[in-house]
Parts: C-alpha cells; sequence; structure tokens
C-alpha cells in the first residue's frame, strides 16, 4: 500500500483527482478530433494531375494556386486563385481574376499572354463535384461531367 499509506481517506481524495483529470483529458481530446473532423477542409494540400499536367496546391482561406508546367515559351507558371467550398454539396468552385491574368502576362516579358493562361486554365476555371478517397481526389465538372483526377503529394 504505497499509495497514501493505507489511508482510506487519501487514498479516495486522489482516485477523485485522477479519474477528473482524466475525464477533462478525454472530453479536451473528443473536442479537438470532432472540430478536425468536421471543421477542416478536406481539399487543403498539394494535388498533381495524375498526367502532371497540372498541380493545384489548395490552402485555407478560399485560395489555391494552379501551376501549369508550360504555358507559351514559360518553363512553369503558378497561377493565383480563389474558391468557394460547399461542403454540403460536395462542390468546389474555382475562379480567378482577368485582372490577375493581364498582370501576369504583364510581367511575363512575353513569355506568354493573357490568352494562352485563360486556354490553359479554362478547364480548370468552373464548379467541380469533388470525391476525395484516401489520397485521390476526383473533380468532375457539373456540366459535361469531365473527371479530373489528382493524387495528393
Amino acid at each position: 500500500m504505497i499509495i497514501a499509506k493505507n489511508d482510506e481517506v487519501k487514498r479516495s481524495k486522489i482516485w477523485r483527482i485522477v479519474t477528473t483529470v482524466s475525464s477533462v483529458l478525454i472530453i479536451i481530446i473528443a473536442i479537438y478530433l470532432l472540430t478536425k473532423l468536421f471543421m477542416t477542409n478536406p481539399l487543403e494540400g498539394n494535388w498533381t494531375d495524375e498526367d502532371g499536367n497540372l498541380s493545384i496546391s489548395i490552402g485555407r482561406n478560399g485560395t489555391a494556386t494552379v501551376t501549369l508546367p508550360e504555358v507559351g515559351e514559360a518553363a512553369e507558371v503558378a497561377v493565383p486563385m480563389n474558391y468557394t467550398l460547399d461542403r454540403d454539396a460536395k462542390t468546389i468552385t474555382i475562379t480567378a481574376k482577368d485582372t490577375d491574368f493581364q498582370s501576369m502576362a504583364e510581367e511575363s516579358d512575353g513569355q506568354y499572354t493573357e490568352g494562352a493562361l485563360k486556354n490553359a486554365l479554362d478547364s480548370v476555371i468552373t464548379t467541380f463535384d469533388y470525391s476525395v478517397d484516401q489520397e485521390q481526389l476526383t473533380l468532375t465538372e457539373r456540366e459535361y461531367g469531365e473527371q479530373m483526377i489528382l493524387i495528393k503529394e
């Protein structure tokens, strides 16, 4: 009888403290896991097309960056975009501003044009139904049903 030297009152008090602390820890861990499960963005992270044609980095706060391997004479172009996620309908809408395309084309020193950027991103700027299965993201275009399969990096 190492704990409280056979004093039943002290042992009872220690036991209540231990059970209270462990109960509080279990509740805190459960709240943390539930918020991670229901409040996080399931698409957040870096995704690469299985053909290597593009990669999408989806961040928090509705921002994403689409990286294209080749546009015009440029080797790689990263285009900032915005997205809206609807978890209930399982849809993501990716949008971009025309002013961003204009400024990027001007900064490229003639390596690519605004039209080349728009054409390269035409298949990405739309609304998709999404499905995440382990490390694979499937984006299905709502209008025509074309699919894009992305692998998580």
